[in-house]
């Protein structure tokens, strides 16, 4: 099997050398190059080209919104943006996702041994992934799952909250919404949730995304949408007409109090590689709302989310993924698909009718 061939852009020397590392230590990825702004990262791609970018946003010379604006209408390559964590940054880095990158990651954290190997999961499995995403062609307006040596097995949501013997079987007056998606989603979830009307019943999206850039993402598509959007903080009720983000570096589970339901934002370890994990809020829903619910699994590299929709499959509630056309990447639904966990598979844009048809509306 072919290495992914990486080319590292960035000016910071440091944040270079970290990122090689990091990436060196994965024996399916191959670092092809490095460059400290837009004008040697060309130079360096026609030398060879890459099969994945990763791009710093504030660099000399170009910054990598217009680098990427460039790249994506001219030759589009997948990008992974590395972010700073700051609410300037978050914001622009949720742009570049709109321009074309495949994913937007924060800058390493390498003060603990914990935070560095969870960086170094995140990373090497978001490059991955992007190296098996679908680019198309933007118009300019100016894999796997194998462990890096030393980390820890992958954990199933088990971790976090443990499988019921009996789900929520009772039907209540009230429905829950829940979707799960990672590479690609964010503009896959745009699409969805534009389309919900105002009297839509509560939706709880996991979304694979770092801590900051979830509270930038939520206040972008509720400017958007019809429903109100945020990022869930603990003990939010899951309301008629908005749509609760996880957190990112959180999980969200749903729980439920006689008639209401609510989240819980939890610490924990990754689940599946991820913090947030699709499969601990497919779980929650599958307990505590069971056919009271419906699901949808989009666009994504992995398995996490498969087993928990199959949970609420088998809890009765209705499931829907997105077909492999219109994915990024066809890992997150593709395994749903295969453990039996989906009842209807459709393109992105049939997602929202699907699931409004097997629920209440106002």
């Amino acid at each position: 099997m072919s290495k992914v061939k990486v080319l590292v852009v960035d000016d910071s020397a440091l944040v270079r050398q970290t990122l090689v590392s990091i990436l060196e230590s994965d024996p399916e990825i191959e670092i092809m190059g490095v460059a400290s702004d837009p004008f040697v990262a060309v130079e360096r791609m026609r030398e060879s080209k890459p099969d994945v970018i990763t791009l710093d946003i504030e660099m000399p010379k170009m910054d990598g919104l217009t680098f990427l604006k460039k790249l994506m209408s001219q030759h589009p390559i997948p990008v992974v943006v590395i972010s700073t964590l700051t609410e300037k940054g978050t914001d622009t880095a949720l742009l570049a996702l709109e321009y074309g990158a495949v994913e937007v990651l924060a800058k390493p954290k390498v003060n603990t041994r914990t935070l560095l190997e969870e960086s170094t999961i995140e990373l090497c499995n978001k490059v991955k992934a992007a190296a098996n995403a679908t680019i198309r062609k933007k118009v300019s307006s100016l894999g796997n799952n194998r462990s890096v040596d030393g980390i820890e097995p992958k954990l199933s949501a088990d971790a976090i909250l443990s499988k019921a013997r009996v789900s929520s079987m009772v039907q209540t007056t009230e429905s829950v919404i829940a979707i799960g998606a990672s590479t690609g989603g964010t503009e896959a979830l745009r699409e969805v949730l534009v389309d919900f009307p105002a009297d839509s019943p509560g939706v709880v999206v996991v979304q694979h995304m770092p801590e900051m850039f979830t509270k930038q993402f939520a206040k972008r598509l509720d400017d958007l949408c019809q429903v109100t959007v945020k990022e869930a903080e603990n003990g939010d009720k899951v309301l008629r007409g908005q749509v609760l983000i996880a957190p990112g570096g959180k999980h969200m589970m749903v729980k439920r109090s006689g008639a209401i339901y609510y989240v819980e934002i939890i610490d924990g370890p990754l689940v599946n590689r991820h913090r947030p994990s699709v499969d601990v809020l497919f779980r929650s829903v599958a307990r505590y709302a069971g056919k009271n619910a419906v699901a949808a699994i989009l666009t994504g590299m992995g398995d996490d989310g498969a087993r928990g929709m199959l949970e609420m499959k088998e809890a009765g509630a209705f499931t829907v993924a997105q077909d492999e056309k219109t994915c990024v990447v066809f890992g997150m639904p593709k395994e749903a698909i295969r453990m039996g966990g989906v009842d209807k598979v459709v393109p992105l844009k049939d997602v929202t009718r699907t699931l409004l048809s097997k629920v209440k509306i106002v």
